[in-house]
C-alpha cells in the first residue's frame, strides 16, 4: 500500500490539492468517506486535539475506531491534526503521550504544532516527533509561522493582518526548520486563518482569505516539500486552486464541514445531517477544488 508520504510527494509533483477533511464528530466520517470514494477521488480524514478538547471528537481512540469501520485505503487515510506542544488557552499539552498512541493506534500521519514555540524550540519539537515517528514509518508534518484564529479574542482585521504579513512564514526559518528537523511537510502561514473554535465565532461565517502567492512561490522553490494549507474553510477558491501550482499539497477543511452538519443535525436530525454533508464534500471535491478522479493519479 502507497505510504501517505508518497501520495503528498505526487501531489506535489501532479500539483493536485489532497483535501483533509477534519472530523470534529466521530459520525461525520461515513459520509464524508463515501462521498470521497463516490468521486474517485483522494483526501485524508484527520483529528486535531482541538476537536476532542472544543468539540465532539471524544479521543484518539474513538476517531480510529470509526475510521475502521468505514476503512477504505484506495481514498482514504488517517492523519492526526495540530497537536500542540502550547494550546490556544497558553497551556502545555502533553504531546508526546497523544502522538505515541496515535502511533500505537496506527494513524498513518501526524502532526506535530510547536509554532507557538521560538524557532529553536520548534526544531527541537519536530525533530523529536520525527525520529519516534519515522521509527514506525510514519510521515510527519510540523508548522512553521501563525496561522491565526484559533486563539481566545477576536482577530485583527483581516486586511491589516495580510497586508503587514503578520506571522506568515519566514522563508530563511523554513530552509533551517526542514534542515534540522527532518518533517515530510510543512504547514505555512501564507494568509489563511483558522476558524473559531469557542464561543459565537465558531458558529459564524468566517471571512474570505486570499494567498500570498508570491511568497508561497518562493517558499515552494527554496523548500522543495510537499507544503499545507490550514485554515481551509473560506478562502477564496481561485486562490486555494493556484496555490496547488506552489507547492500545497494539502488543503485542511474544518469549520465548513462541521457548521454543514452542526446545523443540520439540530434542525433535522441525524439522518439528514448525513445527506447534507455527503453532498457538500462532493461539491468541495467536484466543483470547488475540481479533484475528482483523483485517486487514480495519486494512487498509482
Amino acid at each position: 500500500m502507497k505510504n501517505v508520504k508518497d501520495i503528498m510527494i505526487k501531489a506535489r509533483e501532479e500539483k493536485i490539492l489532497i483535501p483533509a477533511m477534519n472530523t470534529p464528530y466521530p459520525e461525520m466520517m461515513k459520509p464524508i468517506i463515501r462521498a470521497v470514494a463516490d468521486t474517485n477521488s483522494f483526501a485524508l480524514i484527520e483529528v486535531a486535539r482541538v476537536e476532542w478538547e472544543k468539540f465532539g471528537a471524544i479521543s484518539t481512540e474513538v476517531i480510529y475506531r470509526e475510521y475502521e469501520k468505514h476503512r477504505y485505503p484506495e481514498h482514504v487515510r488517517l492523519h492526526l491534526d495540530h497537536v500542540p506542544v502550547i494550546d490556544e488557552d497558553g497551556l502545555r499539552v502533553d504531546y508526546r503521550s497523544i502522538i505515541q498512541t496515535a502511533l500505537n493506534l496506527g494513524y498513518e500521519s501526524v502532526m506535530i504544532d510547536a509554532s507557538r514555540l521560538d524557532l529553536d524550540g520548534n526544531i527541537a519539537a519536530a525533530k523529536e516527533v520525527v525520529n519516534i515517528a519515522h521509527a514506525k514509518n510514519v510521515p510527519v508534518e510540523a508548522e512553521l509561522g501563525a496561522v491565526l484564529g484559533h486563539e481566545a479574542g477576536p482577530l485583527p482585521p483581516y486586511e491589516e493582518l495580510f497586508s503587514t504579513g503578520k506571522g506568515f512564514t519566514d522563508i530563511d526559518e523554513a530552509i533551517r526548520f526542514v534542515k534540522e528537523s527532518g518533517t515530510d511537510w510543512l504547514s505555512v502561514a501564507v494568509g489563511s486563518i483558522h476558524g473559531a473554535v469557542s464561543g459565537a465565532a465558531a458558529s459564524e461565517k468566517k471571512v474570505t482569505a486570499r494567498i500570498n502567492q508570491e511568497h508561497l512561490a518562493a517558499i515552494d522553490k527554496a523548500l522543495g516539500i510537499p507544503l499545507v494549507l490550514h485554515g481551509g474553510s473560506g478562502i477564496d477558491l481561485a486562490n486555494v486552486r493556484e496555490a496547488a501550482t506552489h507547492g500545497i499539497s494539502k488543503l485542511n477543511i474544518g469549520t465548513d464541514i462541521r457548521q454543514v452538519w452542526e446545523k443540520t443535525l439540530a434542525s433535522s436530525g441525524n439522518k439528514a445531517a448525513e445527506d447534507a454533508l455527503y453532498e457538500r464534500v462532493k461539491e468541495i471535491i467536484t466543483d470547488e477544488l475540481q479533484v475528482a478522479g483523483s485517486a487514480a493519479r495519486l494512487l498509482v
